[in-house]
């Protein structure tokens, strides 16, 4: 079982930034797995942000590329999001994700809140 526990949601001015972590534990094949940022807004389906696959291959959407940044650190068993440029719409529940050999995990989500 996996665990995945997400942290530095806030609130940011428009403009601002923020980087999200997401510390995984609970398994030793971190560096196998697929991490990925997902946010779903209110009244909104939950939506892809960006995904880093095992080998380093990253994949952003196209309203986070330019301005997220996805990267992932295998001795600490974390993933980041760093996101510059934020705003309003950017407003959401942000949910880190991994998957590997069939299994998906979840984190409890962390909220992000662009306002001034």
């Amino acid at each position: 079982q996996v665990q995945l526990v997400e942290s530095g949601g806030g609130l940011v001015q428009p403009g601002g930034s923020l980087r999200l972590s997401c510390a995984a534990s609970g398994s030793i094949f971190f560096h196998i797995y697929t991490m990925a940022w997902y946010r779903q807004a209110p009244g909104k389906t939950r939506e892809l942000v960006a995904n880093i696959v095992a080998g380093g291959t990253t994949n952003y959407a196209d309203s986070a590329k330019g301005r997220f940044t996805i990267s992932k650190d295998n001795a600490k068993n974390t993933v980041y999001l760093q996101m510059n440029s934020l705003k309003p719409e950017d407003t959401a529940v942000y949910y880190c994700y991994a998957g590997a050999l069939g299994l998906d995990y979840w984190g409890q989500g962390t909220q992000v809140t662009v306002s001034s």
